[in-house]
This record gives C-alpha cells, structure tokens and sequence, in this order.
C-alpha cells in the first residue's frame, strides 16, 4: 500500500465544515491502496470544537501533531473581547459596518504581519516534522488542505526536500477572498507571490468548487487548466443517523453553521415580515432553528425583526447532533451572500442538506453555482438576497407543502454523486497517476 502524507491544520478535534473534506479523505483513503499519515497541530485555535468526531479517524492513522503559536488570544486582549468568541464571524464585516479603533490596528496588524495568515507560525515546527514524517515512513505523495494557506507552504517546502508528487488542495480561494484581509502593497505583493509559488510548484491543484480554479486562472493565466482538478464537496451517508422524518407540529426551518457580514438572514426577515403583514402566514406556526456561529450583527438583526420570538438560536454542536436537527426538521435555510463574486461559491453543508432529502430553501445567486446544484437535485427552490418577494413566494409555497403533507422528492440519482467515498476514490487515482508519472 503506497502511502500519503496529509498536512491539515483543521483536523479533528477541530469542528465546523472545514474539517470534513480532509477527515473523509483519511476515513477512506485506504479503501483505495493509500494509507494516509496526518500532520496536524497540538494546540489550535479552532473556532469550534467536536471531539466526537476523534473517532472517525480510523484506529491505524498515524496522526503527528506540533505546536503553533497562534496569535487570536492576543487579538481578543487588544479588542476587549472574550475568551472564546469566534473569531472568525467577527473579522469578516458588511461594507456598511464599522471597525473600533482597536480593531482597525487589530486588522492592520493581521494584514502586514501574518502572511499568507495567521496560522503561519506553524511553520516553525511543521516543517522538520514533516521531513521526518516522509523520511522515517517512506511516504509517496503529499496532500496539503487549505486554508489556512501555511498549509500550502509546509507542503511546499517538503516537496522540494522530498521530490515527490504534491496534490494542493483549496476549499476557498487565496487572495482576494471575501475572508482575506486587505493588505497595503508590500504584503499583498509577498501574499501573491506565495499563491503563485504553491499553484505553480504543486504537481496538481485540487478544488472544492470550480469558481477556486476559475479564481486562480484569472489571476495567472500563464498556469495550465489541466492542473486544477475539481472534486466537490459532499456528504457522508455513514454520518447519518437512523432517524425518520415526522411532519412537526409548527414548519421548522433550520439553518446550521456560520453567518456573518454579507451572509445573513436580514432577506428572509424582510419576506416573513412581508407575509404575515399581509395575513399571508401565521407567525404561530413557525420555527425558524439557527444553529451555529453567527457574528454580533446577526445577533442585532434578530433583535430587530419582528419575528425574533419566533427564532430560536441554539449555537455550535457536535457534528452528529447538527444532523439530527436537519433530518428532523420541514424544511432546510441555506445562505449565500449577495456578491458577484459569490456566484461561484458552494458552501461544504450543501452536500449535506442534498444528503438528508429535506426541502432547501435557498438564498442565493440564481445564476450561481449553487443555483445550478439544487435544480440538477431538485432539492429545493432559490432567489437572490434582493429578492424578498421571491423569497416570501418560496418559503410559502415550502410551508403550503408542509400543511398539505406533500411529500418531497428529490433525485436522488443526482445527489448520490456526492458521496464522500467516492470522492477519495478519486483522489487515489490522482496520486496513483502522479506516482506512477502519468501527468
């Protein structure tokens, strides 16, 4: 069995969608003649945490973890904000929001000092670890997950040390991204300069969604398109539990994971308001379950709305118990922020919703990737953010069906396509193919 080293810093017991795509690809590499070592950290910042998903690892990897020294703490002294707030939900703001004095020098520093992120102190002892790893283990090939991008240079740098194949995989794009902070000249200069070392120098690029090679390409069109390899996310039909859905007594429609900034309900409030003003809907009858991590404008706009005492927030939870919820539930929120630029973005826990054959009521690009998936599945109905009307028309027809007790038929044909362990199998052909020197 050929072996693969995995540079990852969300790793379990890291939670949240960004540890997914990497646990499966460890879960079941092996399956396909790979046998995957890990190289993790210690002592991360993780926006959140899920140790119930330390056993999914199977009991045979091998995970290597070292120190980071991570910087977060030290933002939340600066800004006054406490311990364990996320971090992330708060960075990221809306155009129109503004930024105490603190959190501007705050930001200025993330923007000049941490290149290509804040996660580069890893560097210090991921890289020797690395280079044991490969020594003492005889690994073939190297996968690296990012962001965060240091990931990409550990890799890198151990691909010139080792010579062998690197697959470098992305779930986002590197710069520029709507996370990405906003540099003054000379760091955005060294932070391209290292987007284009890791694209160029990777034997191949692999992303979660098509708009990431799209995104480098226009930046470097000189790289071949051959490189860039796509392999969506998806779902886990092991991760299920065995729970049958029940018509709930008040439609419930549930949101899980993060919103901030430009990703946020304030369109569904505006078209639920729309609806029972015009007597239209029962606000009685509704539930609407937010689960996860939210910044503190969310948290402003529920206080606003009109229909705040029909929310319930029930904050971040374990993996298994955030599934529960979906697969109980009538129907499912999903939310894309209104940007051009977010056309092309596919959130990792739409696969999942596809996966519990719930009703999706989407807020997105109806021109956008997104768009495109839920039609192909039929799982559900979409309009933009500056479409309340819309908005409104869908969620009502979601509830009429739940009134009726209309079954909900999604093809299924379709969804399977995103199946977790079909997507490792495909990236075993790919270092099959760079190992035996077939790129």
């Amino acid at each position: 069995m050929k072996r693969v080293l995995i540079i990852a810093y969300y790793f379990p017991p890291s939670g949240g969608p960004g540890v997914q795509r990497v646990l499966k690809y460890t879960k079941y590499l092996a399956e396909f003649g790979w046998e995957p070592f890990v190289l993790t950290v210690e002592n991360g910042t993780f926006p959140a945490v899920d140790y119930s998903l330390l056993d999914e690892i199977p009991e045979k990897v091998k995970v290597f973890r070292t120190k980071i020294f991570e910087p977060y703490d030290l933002y939340r002294i600066f800004t006054g904000k406490p311990k364990n707030v996320a971090i992330d939900v708060n960075v990221i703001k809306k155009e129109d929001q503004k930024l105490s004095f603190k959190e501007k020098v705050a930001e200025f520093i993330r923007a000049t000092f941490f290149i290509p992120d804040a996660r580069v102190g890893w560097l210090l002892t991921a890289k020797s670890k690395a280079i044991q790893i490969c020594r003492q283990y005889e690994i073939d090939a190297i996968y690296s997950s990012s962001p965060p991008y240091t990931c990409s240079l550990i890799a890198r740098y151990t691909k010139r040390k080792m010579r062998i194949p690197w697959i470098a995989g992305f779930r986002d794009p590197w710069t520029g991204f709507i996370s990405a902070p906003q540099r003054w000249f000379l760091p955005a200069k060294i932070d391209k300069h290292l987007e284009f070392s890791v694209f160029a120098e990777a034997d191949l690029v692999e992303v979660a969604w098509e708009g990431i090679a799209k995104d480098a390409l226009s930046k470097y069109p000189q790289l071949p398109r051959e490189k860039f390899i796509h392999i969506p996310n998806g779902f886990d039909p092991a991760d299920f539990p065995n729970i049958e859905y029940r018509l709930n007594p008040i439609f419930t429609l549930t949101y899980t994971g993060s919103m901030y900034g430009r990703r946020n309900p304030q369109s569904l409030f505006v078209a639920l308001e729309w609806l029972i003003s015009q007597n239209l809907l029962n606000p009685e009858k509704i539930k609407i379950k937010l689960i996860g991590r939210f910044g503190n404008e969310i948290y402003e706009m529920i206080e606003k709305t009109k229909i705040k005492d029909r929310i319930e927030i029930i904050g971040y939870l374990p993996h298994s118990k955030s599934l529960e919820h979906l697969l109980t539930s009538d129907a499912l929120l999903l939310i894309v922020d209104e940007s051009k630029e977010s056309e092309e973005i596919v959130p990792g826990k739409v696969f999942e919703y596809l996966g519990t054959r719930r009703p999706v009521l989407a807020i997105a690009p109806t021109n956008g990737a997104v768009a495109k998936i839920i039609a192909e599945t039929k799982s559900g109905l979409v309009a933009h953010q500056s479409e309340p009307e819309k908005i409104a028309q869908n969620f009502l027809e979601l509830f009429k069906a739940w009134e009726n007790n209309t079954n909900f038929q999604p093809n299924w044909y379709e969804i399977q396509k995103y199946n977790r362990k079909e997507h490792a199998k495909i990236l075993s052909e790919l270092l099959n193919k760079l190992t035996q020197g077939n790129f």
